[in-house]
């Protein structure tokens, strides 16, 4: 080596020692070094051999542990595996620092790509609701099915409660609110973050409770926790102030993928009248409204959700008989001792803005959340209609280390 030639160092070895991450019953963690970055990928031993892959991306401030249940309620359905984006969960900042929308996508990419496993089942909530609409948009090869809970996509009117968050991303408002906030204890942070994710917070358990604190209290021994945090912040406002072909609403028209969108009635994050607009906007899309969930309903409501993710799939003749499930003719919404009815409506983008549309067949019976399903593609449907798919209106239970 020459006096000039310096040794490669990646961010990956020079971290701190912290405690370990939580790993739950059924699920094991793996390192994975990629160019540039390295991935900690959370997942589930596969029920059975040849199940469809699935891969989860988490939003801001949270990990792979938001979808704990859900993969667990999945299992036998898709084989599961869960992403911490580089700079949160127990994955290392990236070499370059690229924290932006398409920074975080690229690192999807670079992950489906280096391990084969496409073409997935895409799932993402809030900020990684964008990564993946992203993914989808660029890379239609590696996504099967989408599954977007309360995305961030742009909003003109973004709501009072949300405007925090995105604070964050202005230069030095991350070192001011450390300062501010430095006396506040680790129970008190996650008593937010609850009241903000969660439409509900009394849903958490004292046991979740507990592990939410143990694990924001080894986040916040990392020394790049609150940048990670602000330039996360910064990417996703920038991914909203971006026009053209780059848009997100405009990559969002060109998702080829079945989309299932999921929103919830109490999101203080995502504005709930965002649903109608994204159910016209994704080409072949159905909507999912639970009027009592909050931001992350995959925690509030997994079996919910799960129940809508095996329609999704069975529409898009991903699965063979329903009945290896287990779960026969069940629709999605559907609930032990859940009450109400919400039909599932199929017909074009152009005819659904009042949630109705020709063609299509099915209900779906209503759920805990009081969740309404409604279909919308660019084909026809064939047979009778089925009624409105609306839900209630309105402007973070295992790991609830809920992100945004």
């Amino acid at each position: 080596m020459s006096s000039t030639e310096l040794p490669s160092v990646s961010a990956a070895s020079v971290l701190p020692k912290v405690a370990p991450v939580r790993v739950g019953e059924g699920e094991r963690l793996r390192s994975v070094g990629l160019p540039g970055i390295t991935l900690t990928v959370r997942s589930r031993a596969a029920v059975r051999e040849g199940l469809p892959p699935a891969l989860y991306v988490h939003g801001l401030g949270g990990s792979s542990q938001n979808w704990s249940q859900l993969m667990a309620e999945l299992d036998g359905l898709v084989d599961s595996e869960a992403l911490d984006l580089p700079g949160f969960g127990d994955s290392p900042p990236p070499d370059d620092g690229d924290y932006s929308v398409t920074g975080h996508a690229r690192a999807v990419i670079r992950y489906l790509d280096a391990a084969g496993r496409g073409p997935v089942h895409l799932f993402g909530n809030s900020l990684g609701g964008a990564i993946t609409t992203r993914v989808a948009a660029v890379r239609p090869d590696l996504v099967r099915t989408l599954t977007l809970i309360s995305p961030a996509l742009p909003e003109i009117r973004v709501q009072r409660s949300a405007v925090p968050t995105a604070l964050l991303g202005v230069p030095g408002i991350a070192s001011l609110f450390t300062r501010i906030s430095r006396d506040w204890t680790a129970e008190q942070r996650v008593r937010g973050v609850l009241g903000l994710c969660y439409g509900d917070p009394g849903m958490v358990t004292p046991e979740a409770f507990r592990h939410a604190v143990e694990e924001l209290e080894r986040r916040l021994q990392l020394p790049y926790f609150w940048d990670v945090m602000a330039r996360s912040s910064r990417g996703i406002v920038n991914a909203y102030t971006l026009g053209g072909q780059h848009g997100l609403w405009r990559q969002a028209e060109r998702v080829l993928a079945p989309t299932l969108l999921v929103y919830g009635g109490r999101d203080q994050l995502v504005g709930y009248r965002m649903a109608q607009r994204a159910a016209r906007t994704f080409r072949d899309s159905r909507l999912l409204s639970l009027p009592d969930a909050g931001h992350v309903a995959m925690m509030e409501y997994p079996e919910t959700v799960a129940a809508a993710v095996r329609e999704l799939l069975a529409d898009a003749g991903e699965l063979g008989e329903l009945g290896e499930l287990g779960q026969p003719g069940e629709a999605a919404g559907s609930d032990a001792g859940g009450s109400g009815d919400a039909g599932a409506v199929r017909g074009r983008r152009a005819v659904e803005a009042d949630g109705f549309g020709r063609g299509g067949a099915g209900g779906a019976r209503g759920s805990r959340g009081g969740g309404s399903v409604s279909t919308v593609s660019d084909a026809d449907g064939a047979g009778a209609g089925a009624g409105s798919g609306s839900g209630a209106g309105g402007d973070g239970n295992d790991d609830t280390n809920a992100g945004s």
